[in-house]
């Protein structure tokens, strides 16, 4: 970790990028809040540059997009670019569990890392509480006479929790009472709240998307949205605070702009974009990341985020490593040399090169070095990349800071034409049509098969007329598939949509495929056995 000392106030920080002070909302030294206003009073200025970091199918310990991203603004900086990055949040759920944090590692992390990774400035506790809200208010509602005429059994909300529970997967609530019914918890990172809140632009499309949600069906089969129930101002109020962006530091002192947490298998996987917005109207390039590999996190980035966000993405890096392409080669074990399987894993690349190639956005290649990568090995690798008609960069930011991707940011100070950024279907296209697209096109699927419980989905979402939101789909990451156990390229496999639920606040349908949990477990041994409290008020053990 960084001597806290090295660190600039955050004031010089937001200085640097032309924020305010008015504008800027301290926590602490080193964090701040960027006031939401100051969005409406960029209007004028022309956006930067927008970079997006994603990345091939990943290996289990992952491919560390977090630290390039950290790690290529500190590189942009070094060659004289005004560039911030734009991240998503830890979420502390998985923190405390397994996953770890969210703040880079190495030379390439954002500082404080102990306050970020624990609370930080307490938007996931705002989300549950404005999340959880709605579901005392469906219930209190009920107990009084139900004057909306709420189908029970079609309730659609659930509650969250910020923490990994796997006993709350399956519950009763009420028990003993007139509207005693089974119930779940979801993780607060999968609540359609936390992707509103990084879909909202300012507090009046907060409230708007809050009040639009769909929380229930009433007896005849009508939509029951918060705006009926009368609470979308005060959950709005809840989350006032929440909607401001953080800003933080890289320990070279790029800005980082951290904010918002919704997961890239089950949701949206991008940091908000009121953020991104307000970076781009104060820096010349900015970096942001997507949530796993180019069929989930960058599909979702462009059908989704710039399609709400009115966004046009200058380039793309797709992040791989020479593990990676072990992994997806089959090798028996990814961590050591193996060029038959890295020529093998060419294969996966190659599909992720292509789905960044049909949004017509400019990509490059990142091979992520890491320790006792050989550089014969990474020279024959990169040899192999060209041959899908990419540039391909080695980047070694984690051991070198910024130095470690200055050939890649100058790559992408490049001056660009427009490009010609399209989506990968029209809103109009029928539900069914657009997930078929996004299987076909993305995943490498021959078709999709929908599930009763789906059909009847699709046929209740586009008679409440939803049916022209675009698709968020939940699937695992761990393949181009839906199938985890499908590694490298498949090819000759169908999709199976279980059920498709409308997130109308959200703007979009999430259509679920395979078995995605969305209340982790904890496992044996947590993170959290190694985390302590020092007699001085030191977090020790991250």
């Amino acid at each position: 970790m960084a001597v806290m000392g090295q660190l600039k106030p955050i004031e010089e920080i937001a200085s640097g990028l032309g924020i305010p002070r008015g504008f800027l909302i301290p926590y602490g030294r080193y964090m701040a809040k960027v006031n939401a206003n100051l969005l409406g009073g960029l209007e004028k200025k022309k956006d930067g540059s927008l970079i997006l970091v994603t990345s091939m199918s990943s290996t289990p310990a992952g491919e560390g997009k977090t630290t390039l991203t950290i790690g290529l603004a500190q590189s942009m900086r070094l060659i004289g670019k005004n560039a911030a990055a734009c991240l998503r949040q830890p979420s502390i759920g998985p923190f405390l569990g397994s996953k770890g944090g969210a703040t880079g590692s190495g030379l390439s992390r954002v500082e404080p890392v102990e306050e970020i990774s624990l609370q930080f400035t307490g938007d996931d506790s705002s989300v549950a509480l404005a999340h959880n809200f709605i579901s005392s208010v469906i219930d209190n509602h009920l107990h009084h006479g139900n004057a909306l005429g709420i189908d029970a059994s079609r309730i659609f909300w659930r509650r969250v929790s910020s923490v990994n529970d796997r006993a709350l997967r399956r519950v009763r609530i009420g028990a003993g009472g007139e509207h005693e019914r089974e119930e779940e918890f979801f993780i607060s990172a999968a609540s359609e709240v936390m992707s509103i809140l990084c879909l909202s632009r300012n507090f009046a499309d907060l409230r708007a998307r809050l009040g639009a949600i769909l929380v229930a069906l009433d007896r005849n089969g009508g939509p029951v949205t918060l705006k009926r129930l009368n609470v979308d101002g005060a959950a709005a109020a809840l989350l006032k605070n929440a909607l401001h962006p953080n800003l933080v530091q890289t320990i070279e002192g790029a800005p980082v702009f951290m904010h918002g947490g919704p997961f890239g298998n089950i949701s949206i996987g991008c940091n908000s974009l009121i953020s991104t917005s307000t970076a781009l109207k104060l820096a010349d390039f900015v970096l942001t990341e997507a949530g796993f590999s180019t069929e989930l996190g960058a599909e979702k980035f462009f059908d989704i985020k710039c399609r709400t966000g009115n966004l046009r993405p200058s380039g793309a890096v797709i992040v791989a490593s020479l593990r990676s392409l072990r992994f997806h080669g089959g090798a028996k074990d990814y961590n050591a040399k193996d060029m038959g399987a890295a020529e093998r894993g060419l294969a996966n690349l190659e599909k992720h090169v292509e789905n960044i190639k049909r949004f017509s956005v400019p990509a490059a290649v990142a091979i992520n070095r890491f320790g006792g990568d050989e550089d014969a090995e990474l020279r024959e690798v990169l040899r192999m990349i060209e041959r899908l008609g990419v540039p391909a960069f080695a980047v070694g930011v984690r051991d070198e800071g910024g130095r470690g991707g200055v050939g890649l940011a100058e790559w992408i100070a490049q001056p660009r034409d427009d490009n010609g950024f399209d989506f990968l279907y029209p809103e109009g296209m029928r539900v069914k049509d657009k997930i078929s697209v996004i299987a076909r096109e993305m995943y490498g699927a021959q078709g999709v098969d929908f599930a009763a419980g789906a059909e009847k989905d699709i046929s209740d979402a586009e008679r409440l007329g939803y049916g022209g939101l675009p698709v968020c789909v939940a699937k695992t990451p761990k393949s181009l598939s839906d199938n985890p156990g499908l590694i490298g390229r498949p090819a000759g496999f169908r999709v199976t949509v279980d059920r498709v639920t409308p997130n109308g606040g959200a703007g979009f349908l999430t259509a679920r495929c395979g078995n995605i949990l969305l209340m982790p477990g904890l496992p044996e041994h947590p993170l959290a056995e190694k985390i302590g409290l020092a007699p001085d008020g030191t977090v020790t053990g991250i």
